[in-house]
Protein backbone atom coordinates (compact mmCIF):
# COMPACT_ATOMS: atom_id res chain seq x y z
CA UNK A 1 0.00 0.00 0.00
CA UNK A 2 3.25 2.40 0.99
CA UNK A 3 4.73 1.84 -2.49
CA UNK A 4 1.67 2.52 -4.29
CA UNK A 5 0.89 5.47 -2.16
CA UNK A 6 4.49 6.89 -3.48
CA UNK A 7 3.88 5.89 -6.87
CA UNK A 8 0.64 7.76 -7.00
CA UNK A 9 2.15 10.95 -5.51
CA UNK A 10 5.27 10.77 -8.03
CA UNK A 11 2.65 10.60 -10.94
CA UNK A 12 0.58 13.75 -9.90
CA UNK A 13 3.31 15.72 -8.61
CA UNK A 14 5.16 15.04 -12.26
CA UNK A 15 3.08 16.15 -14.60
CA UNK A 16 1.52 19.39 -13.00
CA UNK A 17 5.08 21.41 -12.69
CA UNK A 18 5.46 19.95 -16.30
CA UNK A 19 2.28 21.17 -17.70
CA UNK A 20 3.11 24.92 -16.07
CA UNK A 21 6.52 24.84 -17.92
CA UNK A 22 4.47 24.01 -20.69
CA UNK A 23 2.46 27.26 -20.73
CA UNK A 24 4.52 29.49 -18.30
CA UNK A 25 5.67 33.21 -19.93
CA UNK A 26 9.04 33.86 -19.60
CA UNK A 27 10.52 36.17 -16.37
CA UNK A 28 10.45 39.65 -17.23
CA UNK A 29 14.00 40.46 -14.98
CA UNK A 30 15.99 38.44 -12.38
CA UNK A 31 18.22 40.66 -11.80
CA UNK A 32 19.36 40.94 -7.99
CA UNK A 33 20.21 44.60 -6.49
CA UNK A 34 21.49 44.24 -3.21
CA UNK A 35 24.74 42.03 -2.30
CA UNK A 36 27.85 42.32 -3.55
CA UNK A 37 28.59 41.95 -7.61
CA UNK A 38 28.65 38.46 -8.99
CA UNK A 39 31.52 38.85 -11.81
CA UNK A 40 30.83 36.88 -14.95
CA UNK A 41 33.91 34.92 -14.92
CA UNK A 42 32.47 33.41 -11.78
CA UNK A 43 29.37 31.52 -13.92
CA UNK A 44 32.08 30.48 -16.53
CA UNK A 45 33.82 28.95 -13.85
CA UNK A 46 31.29 27.34 -12.39
CA UNK A 47 30.08 25.84 -15.61
CA UNK A 48 33.35 24.70 -16.11
CA UNK A 49 33.25 22.20 -13.20
CA UNK A 50 29.50 21.40 -13.36
CA UNK A 51 31.14 20.18 -17.09
CA UNK A 52 33.97 18.51 -15.44
CA UNK A 53 31.23 16.69 -13.01
CA UNK A 54 28.94 15.26 -15.48
CA UNK A 55 32.24 13.34 -17.37
CA UNK A 56 32.94 12.07 -13.65
CA UNK A 57 29.21 10.36 -13.36
CA UNK A 58 30.02 8.35 -16.86
CA UNK A 59 33.21 7.10 -15.33
CA UNK A 60 32.39 6.21 -11.86
CA UNK A 61 28.68 6.49 -11.64
CA UNK A 62 26.05 7.66 -8.90
CA UNK A 63 27.11 6.42 -5.37
CA UNK A 64 30.52 8.47 -5.31
CA UNK A 65 29.37 11.48 -7.07
CA UNK A 66 26.09 12.68 -5.11
CA UNK A 67 27.72 14.46 -2.65
CA UNK A 68 29.60 16.77 -4.51
CA UNK A 69 27.22 17.60 -6.70
CA UNK A 70 25.02 18.73 -3.77
CA UNK A 71 28.04 21.13 -2.29
CA UNK A 72 28.65 22.88 -5.13
CA UNK A 73 24.74 23.27 -5.80
CA UNK A 74 24.91 24.59 -2.05
CA UNK A 75 27.55 27.36 -3.20
CA UNK A 76 25.23 28.52 -6.46
CA UNK A 77 22.20 28.78 -4.08
CA UNK A 78 24.06 30.93 -2.08
CA UNK A 79 25.05 33.22 -5.06
CA UNK A 80 21.80 33.42 -6.07
CA UNK A 81 20.58 34.48 -2.88
CA UNK A 82 23.48 36.62 -1.66
CA UNK A 83 25.07 38.49 -4.59
CA UNK A 84 24.27 41.48 -7.16
CA UNK A 85 24.13 40.51 -10.72
CA UNK A 86 22.61 42.08 -13.96
CA UNK A 87 19.55 40.03 -15.61
CA UNK A 88 21.80 38.72 -17.83
CA UNK A 89 24.21 37.10 -15.05
CA UNK A 90 21.21 36.06 -13.30
CA UNK A 91 20.00 34.02 -16.18
CA UNK A 92 23.40 32.15 -16.72
CA UNK A 93 23.21 31.49 -13.13
CA UNK A 94 19.70 30.36 -12.76
CA UNK A 95 20.35 27.82 -15.66
CA UNK A 96 23.93 26.50 -13.66
CA UNK A 97 21.75 26.11 -10.32
CA UNK A 98 19.36 24.37 -12.66
CA UNK A 99 21.78 21.86 -14.37
CA UNK A 100 22.97 20.99 -11.13
CA UNK A 101 19.89 19.95 -9.87
CA UNK A 102 19.04 17.98 -13.06
CA UNK A 103 22.12 16.39 -12.26
CA UNK A 104 21.82 15.66 -8.89
CA UNK A 105 18.25 13.88 -10.17
CA UNK A 106 19.88 11.79 -12.63
CA UNK A 107 22.18 10.90 -9.70
CA UNK A 108 19.60 10.07 -7.21
CA UNK A 109 17.43 8.35 -9.89
CA UNK A 110 20.49 6.38 -10.35
CA UNK A 111 21.09 5.86 -6.77
CA UNK A 112 17.16 4.25 -6.76
CA UNK A 113 16.28 7.16 -4.43
CA UNK A 114 13.25 8.24 -6.44
CA UNK A 115 11.44 10.48 -4.20
CA UNK A 116 14.43 12.66 -3.75
CA UNK A 117 15.11 12.61 -7.52
CA UNK A 118 11.84 13.89 -8.47
CA UNK A 119 12.27 17.03 -5.55
CA UNK A 120 15.85 17.97 -7.48
CA UNK A 121 13.81 18.22 -10.58
CA UNK A 122 10.87 20.26 -9.79
CA UNK A 123 13.14 22.38 -8.38
CA UNK A 124 15.52 22.12 -11.53
CA UNK A 125 12.60 23.17 -13.91
CA UNK A 126 11.44 26.34 -12.01
CA UNK A 127 15.57 27.60 -12.35
CA UNK A 128 15.53 26.28 -15.90
CA UNK A 129 11.93 28.96 -16.34
CA UNK A 130 13.71 31.71 -14.29
CA UNK A 131 16.86 31.27 -16.47
CA UNK A 132 14.52 31.08 -20.00
CA UNK A 133 15.88 28.14 -21.11
CA UNK A 134 13.69 25.91 -23.12
CA UNK A 135 15.98 23.32 -24.05
CA UNK A 136 16.95 22.49 -20.14
CA UNK A 137 13.18 23.06 -19.14
CA UNK A 138 12.49 19.82 -21.71
CA UNK A 139 15.49 17.82 -21.03
CA UNK A 140 14.71 17.88 -17.29
CA UNK A 141 10.88 16.44 -18.28
CA UNK A 142 12.48 13.99 -20.25
CA UNK A 143 14.16 12.46 -17.42
CA UNK A 144 11.24 12.54 -15.47
CA UNK A 145 9.55 10.54 -17.95
CA UNK A 146 12.55 8.15 -17.50
CA UNK A 147 11.40 7.87 -13.98
CA UNK A 148 7.96 7.05 -14.87
CA UNK A 149 8.05 4.39 -16.87
CA UNK A 150 11.03 3.27 -14.91
CA UNK A 151 7.82 2.97 -11.74
CA UNK A 152 5.49 1.81 -14.14
CA UNK A 153 3.54 5.05 -14.66
CA UNK A 154 3.31 4.58 -18.71
CA UNK A 155 0.27 7.26 -18.59
CA UNK A 156 2.83 9.82 -17.20
CA UNK A 157 5.69 8.54 -18.94
CA UNK A 158 3.78 9.77 -22.00
CA UNK A 159 2.77 12.45 -21.31
CA UNK A 160 5.81 13.40 -19.80
CA UNK A 161 8.04 12.72 -23.05
CA UNK A 162 5.14 14.51 -25.54
CA UNK A 163 5.48 17.64 -23.41
CA UNK A 164 8.92 18.17 -23.27
CA UNK A 165 8.41 17.75 -27.11
CA UNK A 166 5.58 20.27 -27.67
CA UNK A 167 7.63 23.24 -25.40
CA UNK A 168 10.59 22.94 -27.16
CA UNK A 169 11.33 24.72 -30.62
CA UNK A 170 13.69 22.48 -31.79
CA UNK A 171 16.40 25.00 -32.57
CA UNK A 172 19.37 22.57 -32.06
CA UNK A 173 19.14 19.09 -33.29
CA UNK A 174 21.06 17.04 -30.53
CA UNK A 175 18.02 18.22 -28.22
CA UNK A 176 15.39 17.59 -30.33
CA UNK A 177 16.78 14.66 -30.83
CA UNK A 178 16.31 13.56 -26.98
CA UNK A 179 13.48 14.66 -26.60
CA UNK A 180 12.24 12.21 -29.38
CA UNK A 181 14.34 9.22 -27.86
CA UNK A 182 12.59 10.04 -24.17
CA UNK A 183 9.22 10.28 -26.60
CA UNK A 184 10.44 6.62 -27.66
CA UNK A 185 11.20 4.78 -25.01
CA UNK A 186 7.88 6.08 -23.53
CA UNK A 187 6.06 4.57 -26.65
CA UNK A 188 8.26 1.41 -26.13
CA UNK A 189 6.84 0.86 -22.60
CA UNK A 190 3.13 1.23 -23.72
CA UNK A 191 3.61 -0.92 -26.15
CA UNK A 192 2.76 1.79 -29.20
CA UNK A 193 5.00 0.24 -31.24
CA UNK A 194 4.40 2.52 -34.52
CA UNK A 195 5.02 5.91 -32.70
CA UNK A 196 8.02 4.54 -31.17
CA UNK A 197 9.60 3.80 -34.67
CA UNK A 198 7.93 7.11 -35.81
CA UNK A 199 9.86 8.94 -32.75
CA UNK A 200 13.54 6.32 -33.32
CA UNK A 201 13.45 7.65 -37.14
CA UNK A 202 12.71 11.71 -35.93
CA UNK A 203 15.44 11.28 -33.54
CA UNK A 204 18.26 9.73 -35.73
CA UNK A 205 17.17 11.87 -38.56
CA UNK A 206 18.09 14.54 -36.52
CA UNK A 207 21.11 13.53 -35.22
CA UNK A 208 22.01 14.17 -39.09
CA UNK A 209 21.66 17.24 -39.03
CA UNK A 210 24.20 20.41 -39.34
CA UNK A 211 24.32 21.76 -35.57
CA UNK A 212 22.87 24.93 -35.19
CA UNK A 213 25.09 28.20 -35.88
CA UNK A 214 24.53 28.71 -31.85
CA UNK A 215 25.95 25.63 -31.08
CA UNK A 216 24.94 22.80 -28.37
CA UNK A 217 24.08 23.06 -24.71
CA UNK A 218 27.09 21.56 -23.00
CA UNK A 219 25.27 19.10 -21.26
CA UNK A 220 23.85 17.35 -24.19
CA UNK A 221 27.65 15.48 -25.41
CA UNK A 222 25.71 12.54 -23.78
CA UNK A 223 23.91 12.14 -26.47
CA UNK A 224 26.72 10.40 -29.40
CA UNK A 225 25.90 7.96 -31.69
CA UNK A 226 26.38 4.89 -29.29
CA UNK A 227 24.01 6.67 -26.99
CA UNK A 228 21.24 7.15 -29.67
CA UNK A 229 21.98 2.94 -30.13
CA UNK A 230 21.58 2.14 -27.09
CA UNK A 231 18.08 3.32 -26.69
CA UNK A 232 17.13 2.83 -29.60
CA UNK A 233 17.92 -1.08 -28.52
CA UNK A 234 16.26 -0.64 -25.28
CA UNK A 235 13.26 0.16 -27.08
CA UNK A 236 13.14 -2.72 -29.45
CA UNK A 237 14.06 -4.71 -26.20
CA UNK A 238 10.92 -3.55 -24.85
CA UNK A 239 8.77 -4.21 -27.91
CA UNK A 240 10.36 -7.57 -28.15
CA UNK A 241 11.70 -7.21 -31.28
CA UNK A 242 15.46 -9.20 -30.50
CA UNK A 243 16.51 -8.80 -34.29
CA UNK A 244 16.27 -5.15 -34.41
CA UNK A 245 17.38 -4.72 -30.52
CA UNK A 246 20.60 -6.66 -31.33
CA UNK A 247 21.39 -4.56 -34.20
CA UNK A 248 21.12 -1.76 -32.11
CA UNK A 249 23.28 -2.87 -29.26
CA UNK A 250 25.64 -4.61 -31.05
CA UNK A 251 26.21 -0.52 -33.00
CA UNK A 252 26.34 1.00 -29.34
CA UNK A 253 29.28 -1.28 -28.34
CA UNK A 254 31.06 -0.46 -32.01
CA UNK A 255 30.68 3.04 -31.06
CA UNK A 256 31.35 3.67 -27.74
CA UNK A 257 33.83 5.85 -25.73
CA UNK A 258 35.39 2.99 -23.45
CA UNK A 259 35.80 5.50 -21.04
CA UNK A 260 31.97 5.39 -20.70
CA UNK A 261 31.94 2.47 -17.87
CA UNK A 262 28.23 2.15 -16.85
CA UNK A 263 26.96 2.35 -20.18
CA UNK A 264 29.29 -0.70 -21.55
CA UNK A 265 28.08 -2.40 -18.50
CA UNK A 266 24.38 -1.81 -19.62
CA UNK A 267 25.16 -2.59 -23.50
CA UNK A 268 26.38 -5.73 -22.33
CA UNK A 269 23.71 -6.54 -20.32
CA UNK A 270 20.71 -5.30 -22.45
CA UNK A 271 22.75 -7.33 -25.28
CA UNK A 272 22.64 -10.20 -23.29
CA UNK A 273 19.22 -9.78 -22.66
CA UNK A 274 18.24 -10.24 -26.41
CA UNK A 275 20.08 -14.08 -26.77
CA UNK A 276 18.03 -15.39 -24.05
CA UNK A 277 14.78 -13.81 -24.67
CA UNK A 278 14.63 -14.78 -28.09
CA UNK A 279 12.32 -17.83 -29.39
CA UNK A 280 15.40 -19.96 -29.36
CA UNK A 281 18.05 -18.73 -26.29
CA UNK A 282 21.69 -18.66 -27.09
CA UNK A 283 22.34 -19.25 -23.42
CA UNK A 284 26.20 -19.64 -23.52
CA UNK A 285 26.50 -16.01 -25.76
CA UNK A 286 23.94 -14.53 -23.05
CA UNK A 287 26.38 -15.77 -20.34
CA UNK A 288 29.49 -14.39 -21.82
CA UNK A 289 28.16 -11.10 -22.29
CA UNK A 290 26.59 -11.01 -18.77
CA UNK A 291 30.37 -12.02 -17.38
CA UNK A 292 31.61 -9.03 -19.33
CA UNK A 293 29.40 -6.45 -17.96
CA UNK A 294 30.16 -8.38 -14.30
CA UNK A 295 33.88 -7.55 -14.60
CA UNK A 296 33.13 -4.14 -15.36
CA UNK A 297 30.79 -3.17 -12.77
CA UNK A 298 32.70 -5.06 -9.63
CA UNK A 299 34.68 -2.41 -7.82
CA UNK A 300 34.19 0.08 -10.60
CA UNK A 301 30.87 1.58 -11.25
CA UNK A 302 28.02 2.52 -8.53
CA UNK A 303 24.70 2.45 -10.12
CA UNK A 304 21.65 1.23 -8.65
CA UNK A 305 19.67 1.07 -12.02
CA UNK A 306 22.49 -1.01 -13.64
CA UNK A 307 22.58 -3.43 -10.79
CA UNK A 308 18.62 -3.54 -11.45
CA UNK A 309 19.03 -4.85 -14.80
CA UNK A 310 22.10 -7.71 -13.43
CA UNK A 311 19.22 -8.80 -10.92
CA UNK A 312 16.74 -8.77 -13.60
CA UNK A 313 18.73 -10.95 -16.07
CA UNK A 314 19.75 -13.37 -13.09
CA UNK A 315 16.44 -14.40 -12.73
CA UNK A 316 16.18 -15.21 -16.57
CA UNK A 317 18.72 -17.51 -15.92
CA UNK A 318 17.24 -19.60 -13.72
CA UNK A 319 15.69 -21.98 -16.06
CA UNK A 320 19.02 -22.73 -16.90
CA UNK A 321 21.25 -23.34 -13.62
CA UNK A 322 22.65 -26.46 -14.27
CA UNK A 323 24.51 -25.19 -17.17
CA UNK A 324 28.28 -25.09 -15.31
CA UNK A 325 28.56 -21.38 -16.90
CA UNK A 326 25.14 -20.14 -15.78
CA UNK A 327 26.25 -21.32 -12.17
CA UNK A 328 29.44 -19.35 -12.33
CA UNK A 329 27.79 -15.99 -13.59
CA UNK A 330 25.19 -16.02 -11.18
CA UNK A 331 27.35 -17.19 -8.49
CA UNK A 332 29.52 -13.82 -9.40
CA UNK A 333 26.47 -11.78 -9.87
CA UNK A 334 25.68 -12.74 -6.20
CA UNK A 335 28.87 -11.83 -4.88
CA UNK A 336 28.26 -8.68 -6.70
CA UNK A 337 24.88 -8.01 -5.50
CA UNK A 338 25.57 -8.88 -2.08
CA UNK A 339 27.89 -5.81 -2.08
CA UNK A 340 25.83 -3.25 -3.36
Amino acid sequence: MDRRILLTLLGAAACSPAHEWLLARPEADIARSSGSPLPIAVVDHLDDIVSRLRRMDDQLGSGALLHLVRAHLRHVLGLLDQRRYPDTVGRRLHATAGELMRLAGWLSFDSGRHPQAQRYWIAALHAAQAAGDRALGANIIGFMSEQAHDLGQIRESVTLAETAQAGYPGATPRVAAICDLRAAEAHAYDRAAIQCRHALDAAFNRLGDNPSSSGEPGWCYWLDDAQAHTMAGYCYLRLEDWGRARQHLQAALRLQDPSYIREGARRHLLLAHTYLRQSQPEVDHAVALATRAIGTLTGEVDSARVVGHLTQLVGDFAPYRRRRAVRQFTDQAAELLTGT
